[in-house]
């Protein structure tokens, strides 16, 4: 399991670096404005990931949030006893997987309502003829037509938002290695790591792709700032507060101890 090791000691390094954190929730405007002006322009020829049913986009992207509480549930347990083994500890921070996908779901939901609320049926997508007899994007659909409304990408703000949780949740990488886990413990933690930050380099990957193929600019945008504000909304003012499932552990347990 050497070469896992350094993969791991790669990913924390990277996430060390306080620049790299500090802008890595800008990177998704950026990728968004500038992908969105791109796509406008017509200027990135059409490849394999500006099809829909691309492998990334059906198997991983499609079940994003399943894949992120697949692979963070077992790592935030197992990490985060590493640093307190307390009960009440360990349900505080499953909360944070509770408050992020209530966060998903209503931001999914709100989308959908939108989209069925500005929207009409139309029999071609030239959008010539109004199909007035149906009133929901599912009804229009299953009827063989074509519905067109305000669609916030739902793309944008999970990846994004998706991106952001896990690197919130997967610092105390950062300091686990003095933490004296045992051998099975230590390798299943360190696979987790590496496939999370895997995760995250598709998340990105495919942010951008959703940037330069599909949607209206600020379809794209208003998804993005959902994304980062429902991070941002949690990450740096909620779960600095007393009453909330607070933020992953942010020092190594000796020190905890000292300063207990």
């Amino acid at each position: 399991m050497a070469a896992v090791d350094v993969i791991v000691d790669k990913f924390v390094s990277l996430w060390r670096i306080s620049a790299v954190r500090l802008n890595f929730p800008w990177v998704f405007l950026v990728i968004s404005f500038v992908g969105s002006i791109l796509k406008e322009l017509q200027l990135v020829p059409e490849t394999y990931f500006s099809s829909s049913k691309n492998a990334l986009n059906m198997y991983f992207v499609k079940v994003s949030w399943g894949w992120t509480l697949l692979l963070l549930t077992p790592f935030l347990l197992l990490s985060n006893s590493s640093f307190n083994r307390s009960v009440s500890f360990l349900c505080r921070r499953l909360l944070s997987l509770v408050v992020a996908t209530a966060i998903w779901y209503v931001c999914t939901e709100t989308f959908f309502y939108i989209e069925d609320a500005t929207g009409s049926c139309f029999d071609t997508n030239a959008m010539d003829l109004i199909n007035e007899e149906f009133t929901s994007k599912a009804s229009c659909r299953r009827a063989g037509f074509h519905w067109h409304g305000y669609d916030i990408s739902g793309h944008s703000f999970i990846l994004a938002y998706s991106a952001l949780f896990i690197v919130e949740e997967t610092a105390p990488m950062a300091f686990l290695k003095t933490a004296g886990l045992s051998a099975l413990p230590r390798v299943v933690l360190n696979l987790l790591y590496v496939a999370l930050n895997m995760i995250v380099v598709i998340w990105v990957w495919m942010f951008a792709c959703t940037s330069v193929y599909f949607h209206d600019p600020s379809h794209k945008l208003l998804g993005t700032l959902c994304g980062l504000l429902g991070w941002y909304l949690t990450y740096r003012v909620w779960y600095l507060k007393p009453l909330s499932p607070g933020l992953p552990p942010q020092r190594q347990p000796k020190e905890q101890k000292q300063r207990a």
